[in-house]
């Protein structure tokens, strides 16, 4: 990695099993528009592994330059300039293929969390695909004593966080028109939810 880009160690362990599942179930021509691309690590493995898909980064303004910092040293031709999204107001126009986001859901509120899913049915073409990575619980209880402790920090860091329920992400995607194709278990008690637009 160059000196002065920003790192989330994350996504050096998790990018492979990301990748093979986006691989399964994604084309190799498609437009994805990934939600809260964060450092932008993900974008520039993932588009330099499958040149046949546009991957148009998005996140919160803050977040743009470092996005913007790894885009310009891959160089890569599918990789547009990052947009800015902040999910509970209006989106940019666009449809898309596909629509990943990774550890987010527990970083937004889950009013944001809802305003999300809720736009989805603009962006997103027919049949298209939903993928979202990170930990879950089910039936309101935890996976894993990790993800237990992991909550306790994120809920000590803001209230607002936390781990959030399958169940009701899973009412969310159902009300936006999307049925659940896979809930894949993942390294280190994380998931890989993939949702098909009916």
């Amino acid at each position: 990695m160059m000196p002065g880009l920003p790192d989330a160690p994350a996504c050096a362990r998790n990018r492979e099993v990301i990748l093979a599942v986006l691989r399964e179930h994604l084309p190799e021509r498609a437009r994805v528009l990934e939600i809260a691309s964060g450092t932008g690590q993900h974008a520039v493995y993932f588009a330099q592994a499958m040149p046949g898909w546009i991957w148009q980064c998005s996140d919160l303004a803050g977040n743009l330059l470092g996005i913007a910092a790894w885009l310009a040293h891959a160089q890569l031709p599918n990789t547009p300039a990052p947009w800015i999204l902040d999910v509970t107001a209006p989106w940019p126009a666009g449809r898309f293929d596909a629509v990943f986001s990774a550890n987010s859901l527990h970083i937004m509120p889950w009013s944001a969390v809802e305003c999300l899913f809720a736009a989805l049915p603009q962006v997103l073409a027919p049949a298209a695909r939903l993928l979202i990575y990170g930990p879950f619980n089910y039936g309101g209880a935890f996976s894993s004593a990790s993800n237990a402790a992991f909550d306790a920090s994120l809920k000590a860091r803001d209230a607002a966080q936390g781990i959030r329920d399958f169940e009701a992400v899973e009412a969310l995607a159902s009300a936006a028109g999307l049925r659940l194709l896979e809930d894949r278990a993942m390294p280190a008690n994380n998931r890989c939810l993939v949702w098909v637009r009916r």
